[in-house]
């Protein structure tokens, strides 16, 4: 299915998380879909090590059978990119890869506030109220969590794309994030933005 796009190119297939590591430090991919239950090691903790020790490391977008799966929330909280479920159809699964590869984050908001709201904590609270959130980078971060692109953003907004990045780019310092997914993980844990 991917294959087929004229855009993408399948470029290595591995059985588990210890696989992962050699294939895309020899074929350097632009993302992964990494499984969460895979044998030897799961693609939870091949996450984390690719992350840790790749320079330059791919997007990761973790695919799983369960959208309220903990293992789903540990994956994000790891550095995945988003999730995508297993019986999405295959436009979505196209569409998943793009968006990631483009370097936007993934998400079922809906997921993602169950799985914040079973899993949130208060030392998260204390970071956000340190973080300092300008009222247009709050705003910015509750349409994040949303799942909202900068585009669209930026459309909800009427600002520029360019200044939402700029918005986002300064959301993720104050945050000590990652990436947009860390972001939103931490405004869901936080209670910034509820469940619901």
């Amino acid at each position: 299915m991917l294959e087929a796009q004229p855009d993408i190119e399948v470029v290595g297939e591995a059985a588990d998380g210890a696989a992962v590591i050699p294939l895309l430090r020899r074929l350097r991919p632009d993302v992964v879909a990494m499984d969460v239950r895979m044998p030897l090691m799961d693609g939870i903790e091949a996450t984390r090590v690719v992350l840790r020790t790749v320079p330059d490391p791919p997007k990761i977008l973790v695919v799983t059978t369960f959208e309220n799966d903990e293992y789903v929330y540990e994956a994000l909280r790891a550095g995945a990119d988003g999730f995508l479920l297993k019986r999405a159809r295959p436009s979505e699964i196209v569409h998943a890869v793009r968006l990631v590869a483009e370097g936007e984050s993934l998400l079922f908001p809906a997921a993602v506030r169950q799985l914040a709201a079973e899993y949130g904590t208060s030392k998260a609270k204390a970071a956000m109220e340190s973080a300092a959130l300008t009222e247009r980078e709050g705003a910015v971060l509750r349409l994040m969590a949303r799942g909202l692109s900068n585009a669209e953003i930026a459309a909800k907004l009427v600002v520029g794309v360019e200044t939402v990045k700029t918005h986002v780019s300064a959301v993720l310092a104050k945050l000590g994030a990652r990436d947009r997914t860390q972001a939103v993980i931490a405004a869901y844990e936080s209670g910034f933005v509820a469940p619901g």
